[in-house]
């Protein structure tokens, strides 16, 4: 225990410490889409981005148009420090085609897109809810379902 250590001990038997704790954020990895023509629009996104409190790396791939902010911030925050530059930002809409159940569908294919990426959507069946994984297996050879396996 150094001095500052023992100090605070001291304080804190005596009932004379200031319970002012803040509470930590976590580390976050926020991915945005930007739109960036030159290196100019560039700079004066990374400029804006590294001046948020809590930044500790901003990547820029200008050809995919993502930024890549690492640090103890709020995503909200950065998406709209971003939009406050004058750019379109958005949060990331896409994952690579493994993560998607399925990535060939209407909803989720994007040619803007970078190669290996697919946008981030949920199926949705008839009654506007979110399908489960394990539930699209079942179905799959399912009696009910008219485009089951007929091997079955």
């Amino acid at each position: 225990m150094g001095i500052g250590g023992t100090l605070e001990y001291f304080s804190d038997m005596l009932g004379c410490a200031h319970n002012h704790k803040k509470k930590k954020k976590q580390l976050n990895t926020v991915e945005l889409k930007v739109r960036m023509d030159c290196e100019g629009c560039e700079l004066k996104v990374k400029k804006a981005l590294s001046s948020m409190k809590g930044v500790q790396k901003v990547d820029i791939n200008r050809k995919q148009q993502k930024v890549t902010v690492v640090g103890f911030v709020e995503p909200n925050k950065v998406l709209k420090k971003a939009q406050s530059t004058g750019k379109k930002a958005e949060i990331w809409p896409y994952v690579p085609y493994s993560v998607v159940t399925q990535p060939y569908a209407a909803q989720a294919y994007d040619k803007k897109a970078p190669p290996g990426y697919v946008r981030n959507v949920e199926v949705v069946n008839a009654s506007n809810q979110p399908v489960r994984q394990e539930d699209q297996m079942t179905n799959m050879f399912s009696d009910e379902n008219p485009n089951s396996c007929s091997i079955m």
